[in-house]
């Protein structure tokens, strides 16, 4: 039998460890080529491992939630030497102990030469079904033997409701988000202004081009392509917020690299449009909706979250109202949208009712003053409020 090692791949010189974040596959279970066996999960993406080689995966070195690094030893796959021998009866001695009393009618199957050809997927369904049986008949004395909550272990008095309380441990990404929240929020003069823009202009020109623009480009007409174009514009008319502090230096960035926040079901990632002012409408939306699959399934590339010079984050997706946004350090501002709702507003010395969103801005006070912010969305407000203008180059 020749043994073969499951490894951490390379991992980015960004990032140092990952957690396993869960196996597919158990000791004894027979692994095809290419078979996905496990997950790591690092703080900014998700990395699938498959099996170079089928075989039967004998060993299982690092469980999940434990911490790992490019290289080490997840587990062990077990090969024959003769590619064409299938697996039979005395093959099973290279199973643990957990897996080895499989049922007289899959033992015969196994060991039938008629059935030497047997697929090893089916081999690996008729061993979870004989397990399967042995856990149901198994399950309340399981019951018993569960680990209880220790009251006065931990020194905290749940009364009787212990066994209402679930504990799960926090995964990398959202441990991460934690760590630069908590870092952003200690590490900066944090202050927020304050905005509010009538929406008609942009969601008419929505409406008027929004089948035109599906049907030319394959994609729907968002709202977020017109605020990080109008975003670009006002970074160029007010350098200063389009920085960083680097040590004792201040550092002013001339290009424009947009990071988008993008809610997942692992948690918030901002991956990022780079040289957004390069890009049309079209590709910043096939871009976000991009992110956003990639994201959900965990497979961004490193190189799509890494850096970016300002961020620009979408609670009203939510239902959001009004919010203070946090920095995402080591930037220097970030814009916070939100909900769209018809108001009464003062048009014309004239009350109306028109679509408004409150706008945002969270700034680094060491690094911008309370007139540059300010007239920053002042600007942005002028340019989603006549959204024409911003196409139209005027």
């Amino acid at each position: 039998m020749k043994k073969i090692d499951i490894l951490v791949p390379d991992l980015p010189e960004s990032i140092i460890t990952a957690t396993v974040a869960s196996w597919h596959k158990k000791t004894g279970d027979v692994i095809l080529k290419d078979e996905i066996i496990v997950d790591i999960e690092t703080d900014k993406v998700i990395l699938e491992i498959p099996s170079s080689s089928e075989g039967i995966l004998s060993k299982i070195f690092e469980k999940e939630g434990s911490t790992v690094s490019s290289k080490q030893i997840l587990g062990e796959i077990i090969k024959n030497k003769n590619k064409n021998k299938k697996i039979k009866e005395k093959d099973l001695s290279i199973i643990p102990e957990s897996k080895k009393h499989f049922s007289p009618s899959l033992r015969r199957i196994l060991s039938y030469k008629k059935n030497s050809t047997l697929k090893s997927q089916n081999i690996s369904y008729l061993a979870k079904k004989n397990d399967s049986l042995k856990q149901e008949s198994n399950y309340f004395k399981d019951k018993k033997d569960e680990k209880t909550f220790n009251l006065n272990e931990k020194k905290i008095n749940f009364d009787k409701r212990e066994r209402f309380i679930t504990r799960k441990k926090m995964s990398p990404l959202r441990k991460c988000i934690a760590e630069r929240l908590l870092y952003s929020k200690n590490s900066t003069a944090m202050l927020t202004t304050f905005n509010e823009v009538n929406m008609k202009s942009v969601i008419k020109f929505r409406k008027k081009n929004t089948d035109f623009f599906k049907k030319k480009h394959g994609i729907k007409l968002g709202l977020m392509s017109f605020f990080v174009k109008s975003i670009v514009e006002c970074l160029k008319s007010f350098p200063s917020i389009n920085t960083s502090i680097e040590d004792d230096n201040l550092v002013l960035f001339n290009y424009f690299d947009i990071n988008i926040a993008v809610s997942t079901e692992r948690g918030l990632i901002t991956p990022v449009l780079k040289d957004a002012n390069k890009m049309s409408i079209s590709e910043i939306e096939k871009k976000i909706k991009y992110f956003s699959e990639q994201g959900n399934k965990g497979k961004l590339d490193i190189s799509d979250l890494e850096n970016g010079t300002f961020t620009i984050t979408n609670g009203g997706v939510f239902g959001s109202l009004l919010s203070t946004p946090i920095i995402n350090f080591p930037q220097a501002a970030i814009l916070g949208m939100h909900a769209i709702k018809n108001r009464p507003v003062v048009i014309n010395n004239e009350i109306k009712i028109a679509p408004m969103m409150y706008l945002a801005l969270s700034y680094d006070h060491r690094i911008i003053d309370g007139k540059e912010s300010i007239n920053f969305l002042n600007h942005l407000k002028k340019m989603l409020e006549n959204i024409s203008t911003l196409f139209l180059e005027l």
